[in-house]
């Protein structure tokens, strides 16, 4: 039985993005949080000014013998526009950027051979701007933002 593995995605609002990973077989926890900025343990509000550089992220636990990274990547690059930059529909700021924060040299390797597959098989109309970068620092956001949807009934979960 494999070791427990984390991936962090950062993908325009957390909340859409940590419902697209719960539902995913393999994926065993989720947490929201901030990563990629300039100040230690920022709050909400102080991400949503853009300045703190913090990007709305998701931490990913899961089974590595069940899902693979590669697949992680897969529902990544499925539930967001990786070309639109600084922006995920109606949401604007850096702290709604696209990125792919990474654990490990092997999770970076395999997000670039994945953006550069995706950008060369035409599925997508224009250049991905999403960022691949090592994870600095990762703080949680506040518990109200953590499984927002399921608390409001608005999504369902196979996680508990």
């Amino acid at each position: 039985m494999a070791e427990r593995q984390t991936a962090t995605f950062a993908a325009g609002c957390f909340w859409g993005v940590e419902a697209a990973f719960r539902q995913t077989p393999g994926v065993v926890a989720t947490e929201v949080g901030y990563c990629g900025g300039d100040s230690a343990h920022p709050s909400y509000e102080e991400v949503c000014t853009g300045q703190t550089g913090h990007a709305e992220a998701v931490r990913v636990g899961f089974d590595p013998d069940v899902v693979d990274y590669s697949e992680l990547l897969a529902v990544f690059w499925a539930c967001h526009d990786p070309t639109q930059l600084n922006r995920q529909g109606p949401d604007v700021g850096s702290q709604y950027r696209t990125a792919i924060f990474c654990h490990d040299e092997g999770q970076a390797a395999a997000a670039r051979a994945s953006r550069q597959s995706l950008q060369d098989s035409g599925h997508v109309r224009g250049a991905i701007v999403t960022e691949i970068q090592p994870l600095a620092d990762y703080y949680p956001a506040e518990d109200y933002h953590q499984q927002y949807f399921e608390k409001r009934g608005m999504a369902r979960s196979h996680l508990g």
